[in-house]
């Protein structure tokens, strides 16, 4: 099957170094002096195919949208398996040929390299930097998890959603822009090959955690599926086991009067881009590769 790979635009480039070719590493860093506890283990998906899990999954309405906000999913990005490297550069790595990492980062920060988009079917070069036409797409939108189950959830299940690899694609920039927050009755891969691993995978994570499906939802898929009655789920048996810090906490509302920018165009129109962590009106949903730095 074919093998997908949120959403996420390439943080801004870094220091010039010489590139060395090297899989990330995979010993662990020393242990951090911070206690860190295991996410509340998800249900484990049932084995077998696609389309005989999606039967398993509950149907209902849409769920309010009320309170959602990327900050209710945790930072962008965790160590989630505490391998020392982010999820974003450990998906990437797994994910790109021809990887390059930085020097000195103990195989962690990627560099460059090529990716097989899932989505267009097109092959894409990766360059660490903004512009580079590569986003780290959540399978199933943080938004429609929300609205599907996860607003009832304590704020470690749903970092472990968000940094969860099942759930993690680097893709075409622009397709996924396209994709936005839809499930497949709104949006499917114009790859047309890749659409029944990429609705196989949004099975698998919602069998995972416990999501719903809508009805059109549901329809959408088991369309897709008729056309690949065998396709199994991903295997999920060997991702890293998901880890978040105890001292997660659910984000605050900001005070009345507090500089808020509901995009990057709004921080520009201001004259306040780049925003950079701590700045005013700085928000993760700006900071979409996570890096500190929004809307360069």
């Amino acid at each position: 099957m074919t093998l997908l790979g949120a959403c996420s635009a390439v943080p801004a480039a870094e220091p010039t170094a010489t590139p060395t070719v090297a899989p990330p590493t995979t010993s662990s860093p020393a242990p951090p002096t911070s206690a860190a506890t295991p996410s509340p283990s998800p249900t484990p998906h049932a084995s077998g195919t696609a389309l005989a899990t999606l039967r398993t999954l509950p149907v209902k309405g849409r769920g309010a949208r009320t309170g959602y906000d990327r900050d209710r999913f945790g930072a962008a990005w965790l160590d989630a398996d505490r391998n020392g490297c982010d999820t974003r550069n450990d998906v990437l790595a797994a994910h790109l040929s021809d990887v390059q990492v930085k020097p000195g980062t103990r195989g962690c920060v990627v560099l460059s390299g090529v990716l097989a988009d899932p989505y267009t079917g097109r092959s894409i070069a990766f360059a660490r930097g903004a512009g580079n036409g590569v986003d780290v797409d959540h399978v199933v939108a943080l938004s429609n998890a929300w609205v599907t189950g996860a607003s009832s959830w304590e704020l470690r299940k749903r970092a472990a959603l968000a940094n969860d690899p099942l759930n993690l694609l680097p893709v075409d920039a622009s397709a996924n822009r396209q994709k936005g927050d839809g499930d497949a009755a709104t949006w499917l891969p114009p790859h047309k090959p890749s659409r029944c691993a990429y609705v196989a995978r949004q099975v698998a994570v919602k069998a995972k955690y416990g999501l719903w499906v809508t009805r059109p939802e549901q329809k959408a898929v088991e369309r897709v599926l008729a056309g690949c009655p065998g396709e199994p789920l991903p295997d999920d048996r060997t991702a890293a086991p998901v880890l978040v810090p105890l001292d997660l906490r659910e984000p605050t509302a900001a005070p009345d009067g507090a500089v808020h920018f509901g995009s990057c165009a709004d921080a520009r129109a201001a004259g306040a881009a780049p925003v950079r962590r701590g700045d005013p009106g700085y928000g993760p949903h700006l900071d979409r590769d996570g890096d500190g730095s929004a809307c360069e």
